[in-house]
């Protein structure tokens, strides 16, 4: 299988790193929403949109490492 499309099962350091990185993301989505406001609007959206594509890639590339995986 074309390893793009591998499932990637996380040991418990692969787990605590996935927690740390989505904390981080949730963190610097509050003080982004402090600094311009929560009120809906397209460019928060966009805002959070690219988040969320930002935090999925920095989970894959820290899934696909061996010393992450059972």
């Amino acid at each position: 299988m074309d390893p793009l499309f591998q499932v990637h099962m996380l040991n418990e350091s692969g787990k605590e790193k996935a927690g740390a990185l989505a904390l981080a993301f949730d963190s610097c989505l509050a003080t982004v929403k402090t600094l311009i406001g929560d009120e809906p609007s397209r460019e928060l959206s966009l805002v959070k949109t690219h988040m969320e594509l930002a935090s999925f890639y920095s989970k894959k590339a820290m899934a696909t490492k061996r010393e992450n995986q059972q």
